[in-house]
């Protein structure tokens, strides 16, 4: 058995064609442009990280801000610079190194619009920090002789397509629950898309939501296996497209599509995108690599990226340790590749207690938060809380200490009846937020 893993290790470090590598980093660099550049263009920028006094990042880093004034947009603007730069190839360490570390920032410093995808570009840019995607067609490549190279290992392709699977595997595993399969998801998020010129009554017919749940079962689970088998490839290729490019349009989603689309030329052989793509690159022939032993570096590579995709594994599935339903606690929804599960709306306010003096008095969060962050907090106890936290600090620096802050939550899932998500009789300022066990004060229907 040692022997057996000993030889996929070895294999892993094989030379292959690094076409589809370099293909991908133009395609993954014109695409982090584009969402940075977008994100200024559309307002995103100025709704989600000027406009509020006040963003919700990561818990316990509640000291990374956005910046102040207009500063978000010069943050941005150099984003939008690294991805072209990464695109051609230009300075493409530095540069991606520079777009990880500020992505990276701007997914911590606020969640209100909190995305799968975005954790997901963390870790494709982490990635493609480890694989010499530079080595052909780039700046890089015409000014220095020692990047050059036809060839990478072949890990360096299939880290992309075991990430892809882990992704796609247990978003087709969290579909099967009964707000999807009953169709009570898809109805609610459709519903909304009535107004859509041509496909707007299209979407509201059973047999199109049928389609969609059951097809994106179907498609989640076997996508990455039809990639991979020749035969089917090309047919799985269309079936991207259509799958995504439907995505795209009825549920707006950013980048995702185009970079799912975008990767499957991993899944080429490498010669074929090489004629398409790179007529003019010459290759020399490959040999496979003889060696009997495996070398203490690869192996502690080997090791890293074994612990790296277990987690990814343990991620999306640590919610059944916490007591309660995922769904309504949102404990472990996170970072599980939960896409387009459910709708939930809710209601929310707060009742404030000055022990002191005995008054107590309600609170709109809408009089401290914008109402895109109280639509988000609404439904998400780890906000709620957080809200309370800083209320409770204003009320501070008003001279009003130690206020006890109540929540009122009412929340809806998919349409169903609304239902608490916080213990009113809870003061908030008084719980520690518990990120790794449930917290008796998160409630969800029995």
């Amino acid at each position: 058995m040692l022997n057996f893993f000993s030889k996929i290790i070895q294999k892993q470090f094989d030379p292959v064609d690094n076409s589809p590598l370099v293909l991908f980093r133009m395609i993954f660099g014109f695409l982090i442009f584009a969402e940075t550049f977008g994100a200024i263009l559309t307002g995103w920028v100025r709704q989600v990280l000027i406009e509020p006094e006040f963003t919700f990042t990561l818990i316990g880093l509640e000291w990374l801000q956005p910046l102040p004034g207009s500063g978000m947009y010069v943050y941005f603007a150099f984003m939008v610079i690294c991805g072209l730069c990464v695109m051609v190839g230009y300075k493409y360490r530095l540069s991606l190194s520079l777009f990880t570390i500020l992505w990276t920032l701007v997914y911590w410093m606020q969640k209100s619009y909190y995305n799968n995808h975005y954790y997901l570009l963390i870790l494709l840019c982490l990635f493609m920090l480890c694989v010499p995607a530079h080595a052909y067609a780039s700046f890089d490549a015409k000014r220095w002789s020692s990047v050059v190279s036809m060839t990478c290992p072949r890990w360096c392709i299939n880290i992309f397509i075991i990430q892809l699977w882990i992704v796609f595997t247990f978003a087709a595993l969290n579909k099967i629950y009964p707000g999807w399969i009953e169709g009570h998801f898809i109805q609610v998020a459709l519903s909304s898309k009535k107004q859509y010129w041509l496909i707007g009554d299209i979407l509201q017919k059973q047999w199109l939501q049928n389609l969609v749940i059951y097809g994106g079962i179907g498609f989640d689970l076997l996508i990455v296996y039809f990639l991979l088998w020749k035969k089917t490839r090309v047919l799985a290729f269309i079936a991207s497209i259509i799958f995504h490019l439907f995505n795209a349009v009825v549920f707006q989603i950013g980048i995702f599509p185009f970079m799912m689309i975008g990767m499957t030329v991993l899944f080429f052989k490498p010669e074929t995108i090489r004629k398409t793509f790179f007529p003019k690159k010459t290759l020399i022939g490959l040999s496979n690599n003889e060696q009997t032993k495996l070398k203490a570096g690869r192996l502690a590579l080997a090791v890293v990226f074994a612990a790296y995709f277990g987690f990814q594994i343990y991620l999306p599935l640590r919610h059944h340790l916490y007591k309660g339903d995922v769904f309504w606690t949102e404990e472990g929804h996170r970072l599980a590749w939960r896409m387009m599960l459910r709708v939930k709306y809710g209601s929310l306010d707060f009742e404030v207690k000055h022990p002191e003096t005995g008054e107590n008095w309600r609170v709109d969060p809408l009089d401290f938060f914008t109402s895109k962050q109280v639509a988000a907090a609404a439904s998400k106890p780890d906000m709620i809380w957080q809200m309370a936290k800083w209320m409770k600090k204003h009320y501070s620096k008003q001279g009003i200490e130690d206020v006890e802050i109540y929540a009122n939550t009412s929340v809806s899932l998919n349409g169903s009846t609304r239902h608490p998500i916080i213990d009113p009789d809870t003061d908030l300022t008084k719980v520690k937020w518990q990120p790794f066990k449930h917290s008796k004060w998160i409630l969800s229907p029995k």
